[in-house]
């Protein structure tokens, strides 16, 4: 029984080009290969099958009777080849098992955010997987990430972790906020007497970004510390402290009155949004295929 290699498909290939084209001259073009080439790779088949294919010479092309036998083994062959293509390339874009994602709180009303458009996206391609989401700290995320509870996290990362890989995704607005009992709320004021009015104030700021929030307004100290969004929130509508919050997620207490932005023209800052996966490692077919819909949808978003 013939064993075939690789050699030997691509030597069928070569004699189904010429039977298609009828002939070894007209074949050239479509193989990119001279006459010769073609004469010393039939010649090779032949020695590799043990049969005479076909006749060539002054009288033309012709099959001879087991060339026709052999030509259509052929195309049964490379047609079972094909389809085998088709079907592992299928199998290899159906992914099962569970992704373990994680990203921090109160990111849901933010416009710029790829998130819902790559969860639609990725749960469409008729995978069978089963999403875990985890809402934490960026903390937490980081130590998830590391030891292997989760395979990807979204958020803000201003330190960069050994072990982790980090790249950029997209922006987040945040803007100045007092709550209504405040004694700032509804003022104009800017530049150096707002400062001044800052300074006098109590601050709260997000733990994991305290010193970005607290160098953008000029003080040294914090008042209090929240290690989410919505706990600072409920403290700006106490109307006892100053701090930055998310533009979006803010927008909801500025039309109820509950809520005052201060000096957006000046104290509006663009946060970075990061993608963190553990490093050293491969990643899973699952997670390569959520990656690739989470770095075309966040160009997506990025160009509306």
């Amino acid at each position: 029984m013939i064993q075939l290699h690789d050699v030997d498909l691509k030597l069928l290939r070569v004699f189904a080009t010429i039977v298609r084209c009828g002939g070894f001259s007209a074949a050239q073009a479509a193989l990119n290969a001279g006459q010769s080439t073609i004469s010393e790779q039939m010649t090779h088949l032949e020695t590799r099958l043990g049969v005479k294919l076909c006749q060539r010479g002054r009288s033309g092309f012709r099959l001879t009777e087991q060339g026709v036998a052999i030509h259509e083994a052929t195309q049964r062959l490379l047609s079972a080849v094909e389809n085998f293509c088709m079907d592992a390339d299928v199998l290899k874009q159906h992914i099962s098992g569970k992704l373990n994602l994680g990203i921090i709180d109160t990111t849901i009303t933010d416009p710029a955010s790829p998130l819902p458009r790559t969860t639609q996206r990725f749960v469409s391609r008729g995978h069978d997987v089963h999403l875990n989401v985890y809402v934490g700290t960026p903390a937490e995320l980081e130590e998830r990430v590391l030891d292997g509870r989760l395979h990807l996290a979204i958020g803000h990362f201003p330190i960069h972790v050994p072990g982790l890989l980090q790249s950029p995704l997209y922006q987040e607005a945040l803007g100045l906020y007092c709550g209504r009992r405040h004694p700032l709320y509804g003022s104009k004021a800017e530049g150096e007497e707002l400062l001044e009015e800052i300074a006098a104030s109590r601050i709260v700021v997000r733990g994991y970004m305290q010193q970005y929030d607290l160098e953008h307004l000029g003080v040294s100290k914090a008042a209090a510390t929240v290690d989410n969004i919505e706990a600072l929130a409920i403290l700006l509508i106490s109307g006892a402290y100053l701090g930055f919050l998310p533009v979006h997620f803010a927008t909801q207490w500025v039309k109820t009155g509950e809520m005052h932005q201060l000096a957006p023209s000046s104290l509006q800052l663009m946060s970075p949004f990061d993608v963190i996966t553990r490093r050293g490692t491969a990643p899973p077919p699952i997670l390569q295929a959520f990656l690739e819909d989470l770095d075309a949808c966040s160009r997506k978003t990025a160009s509306h």
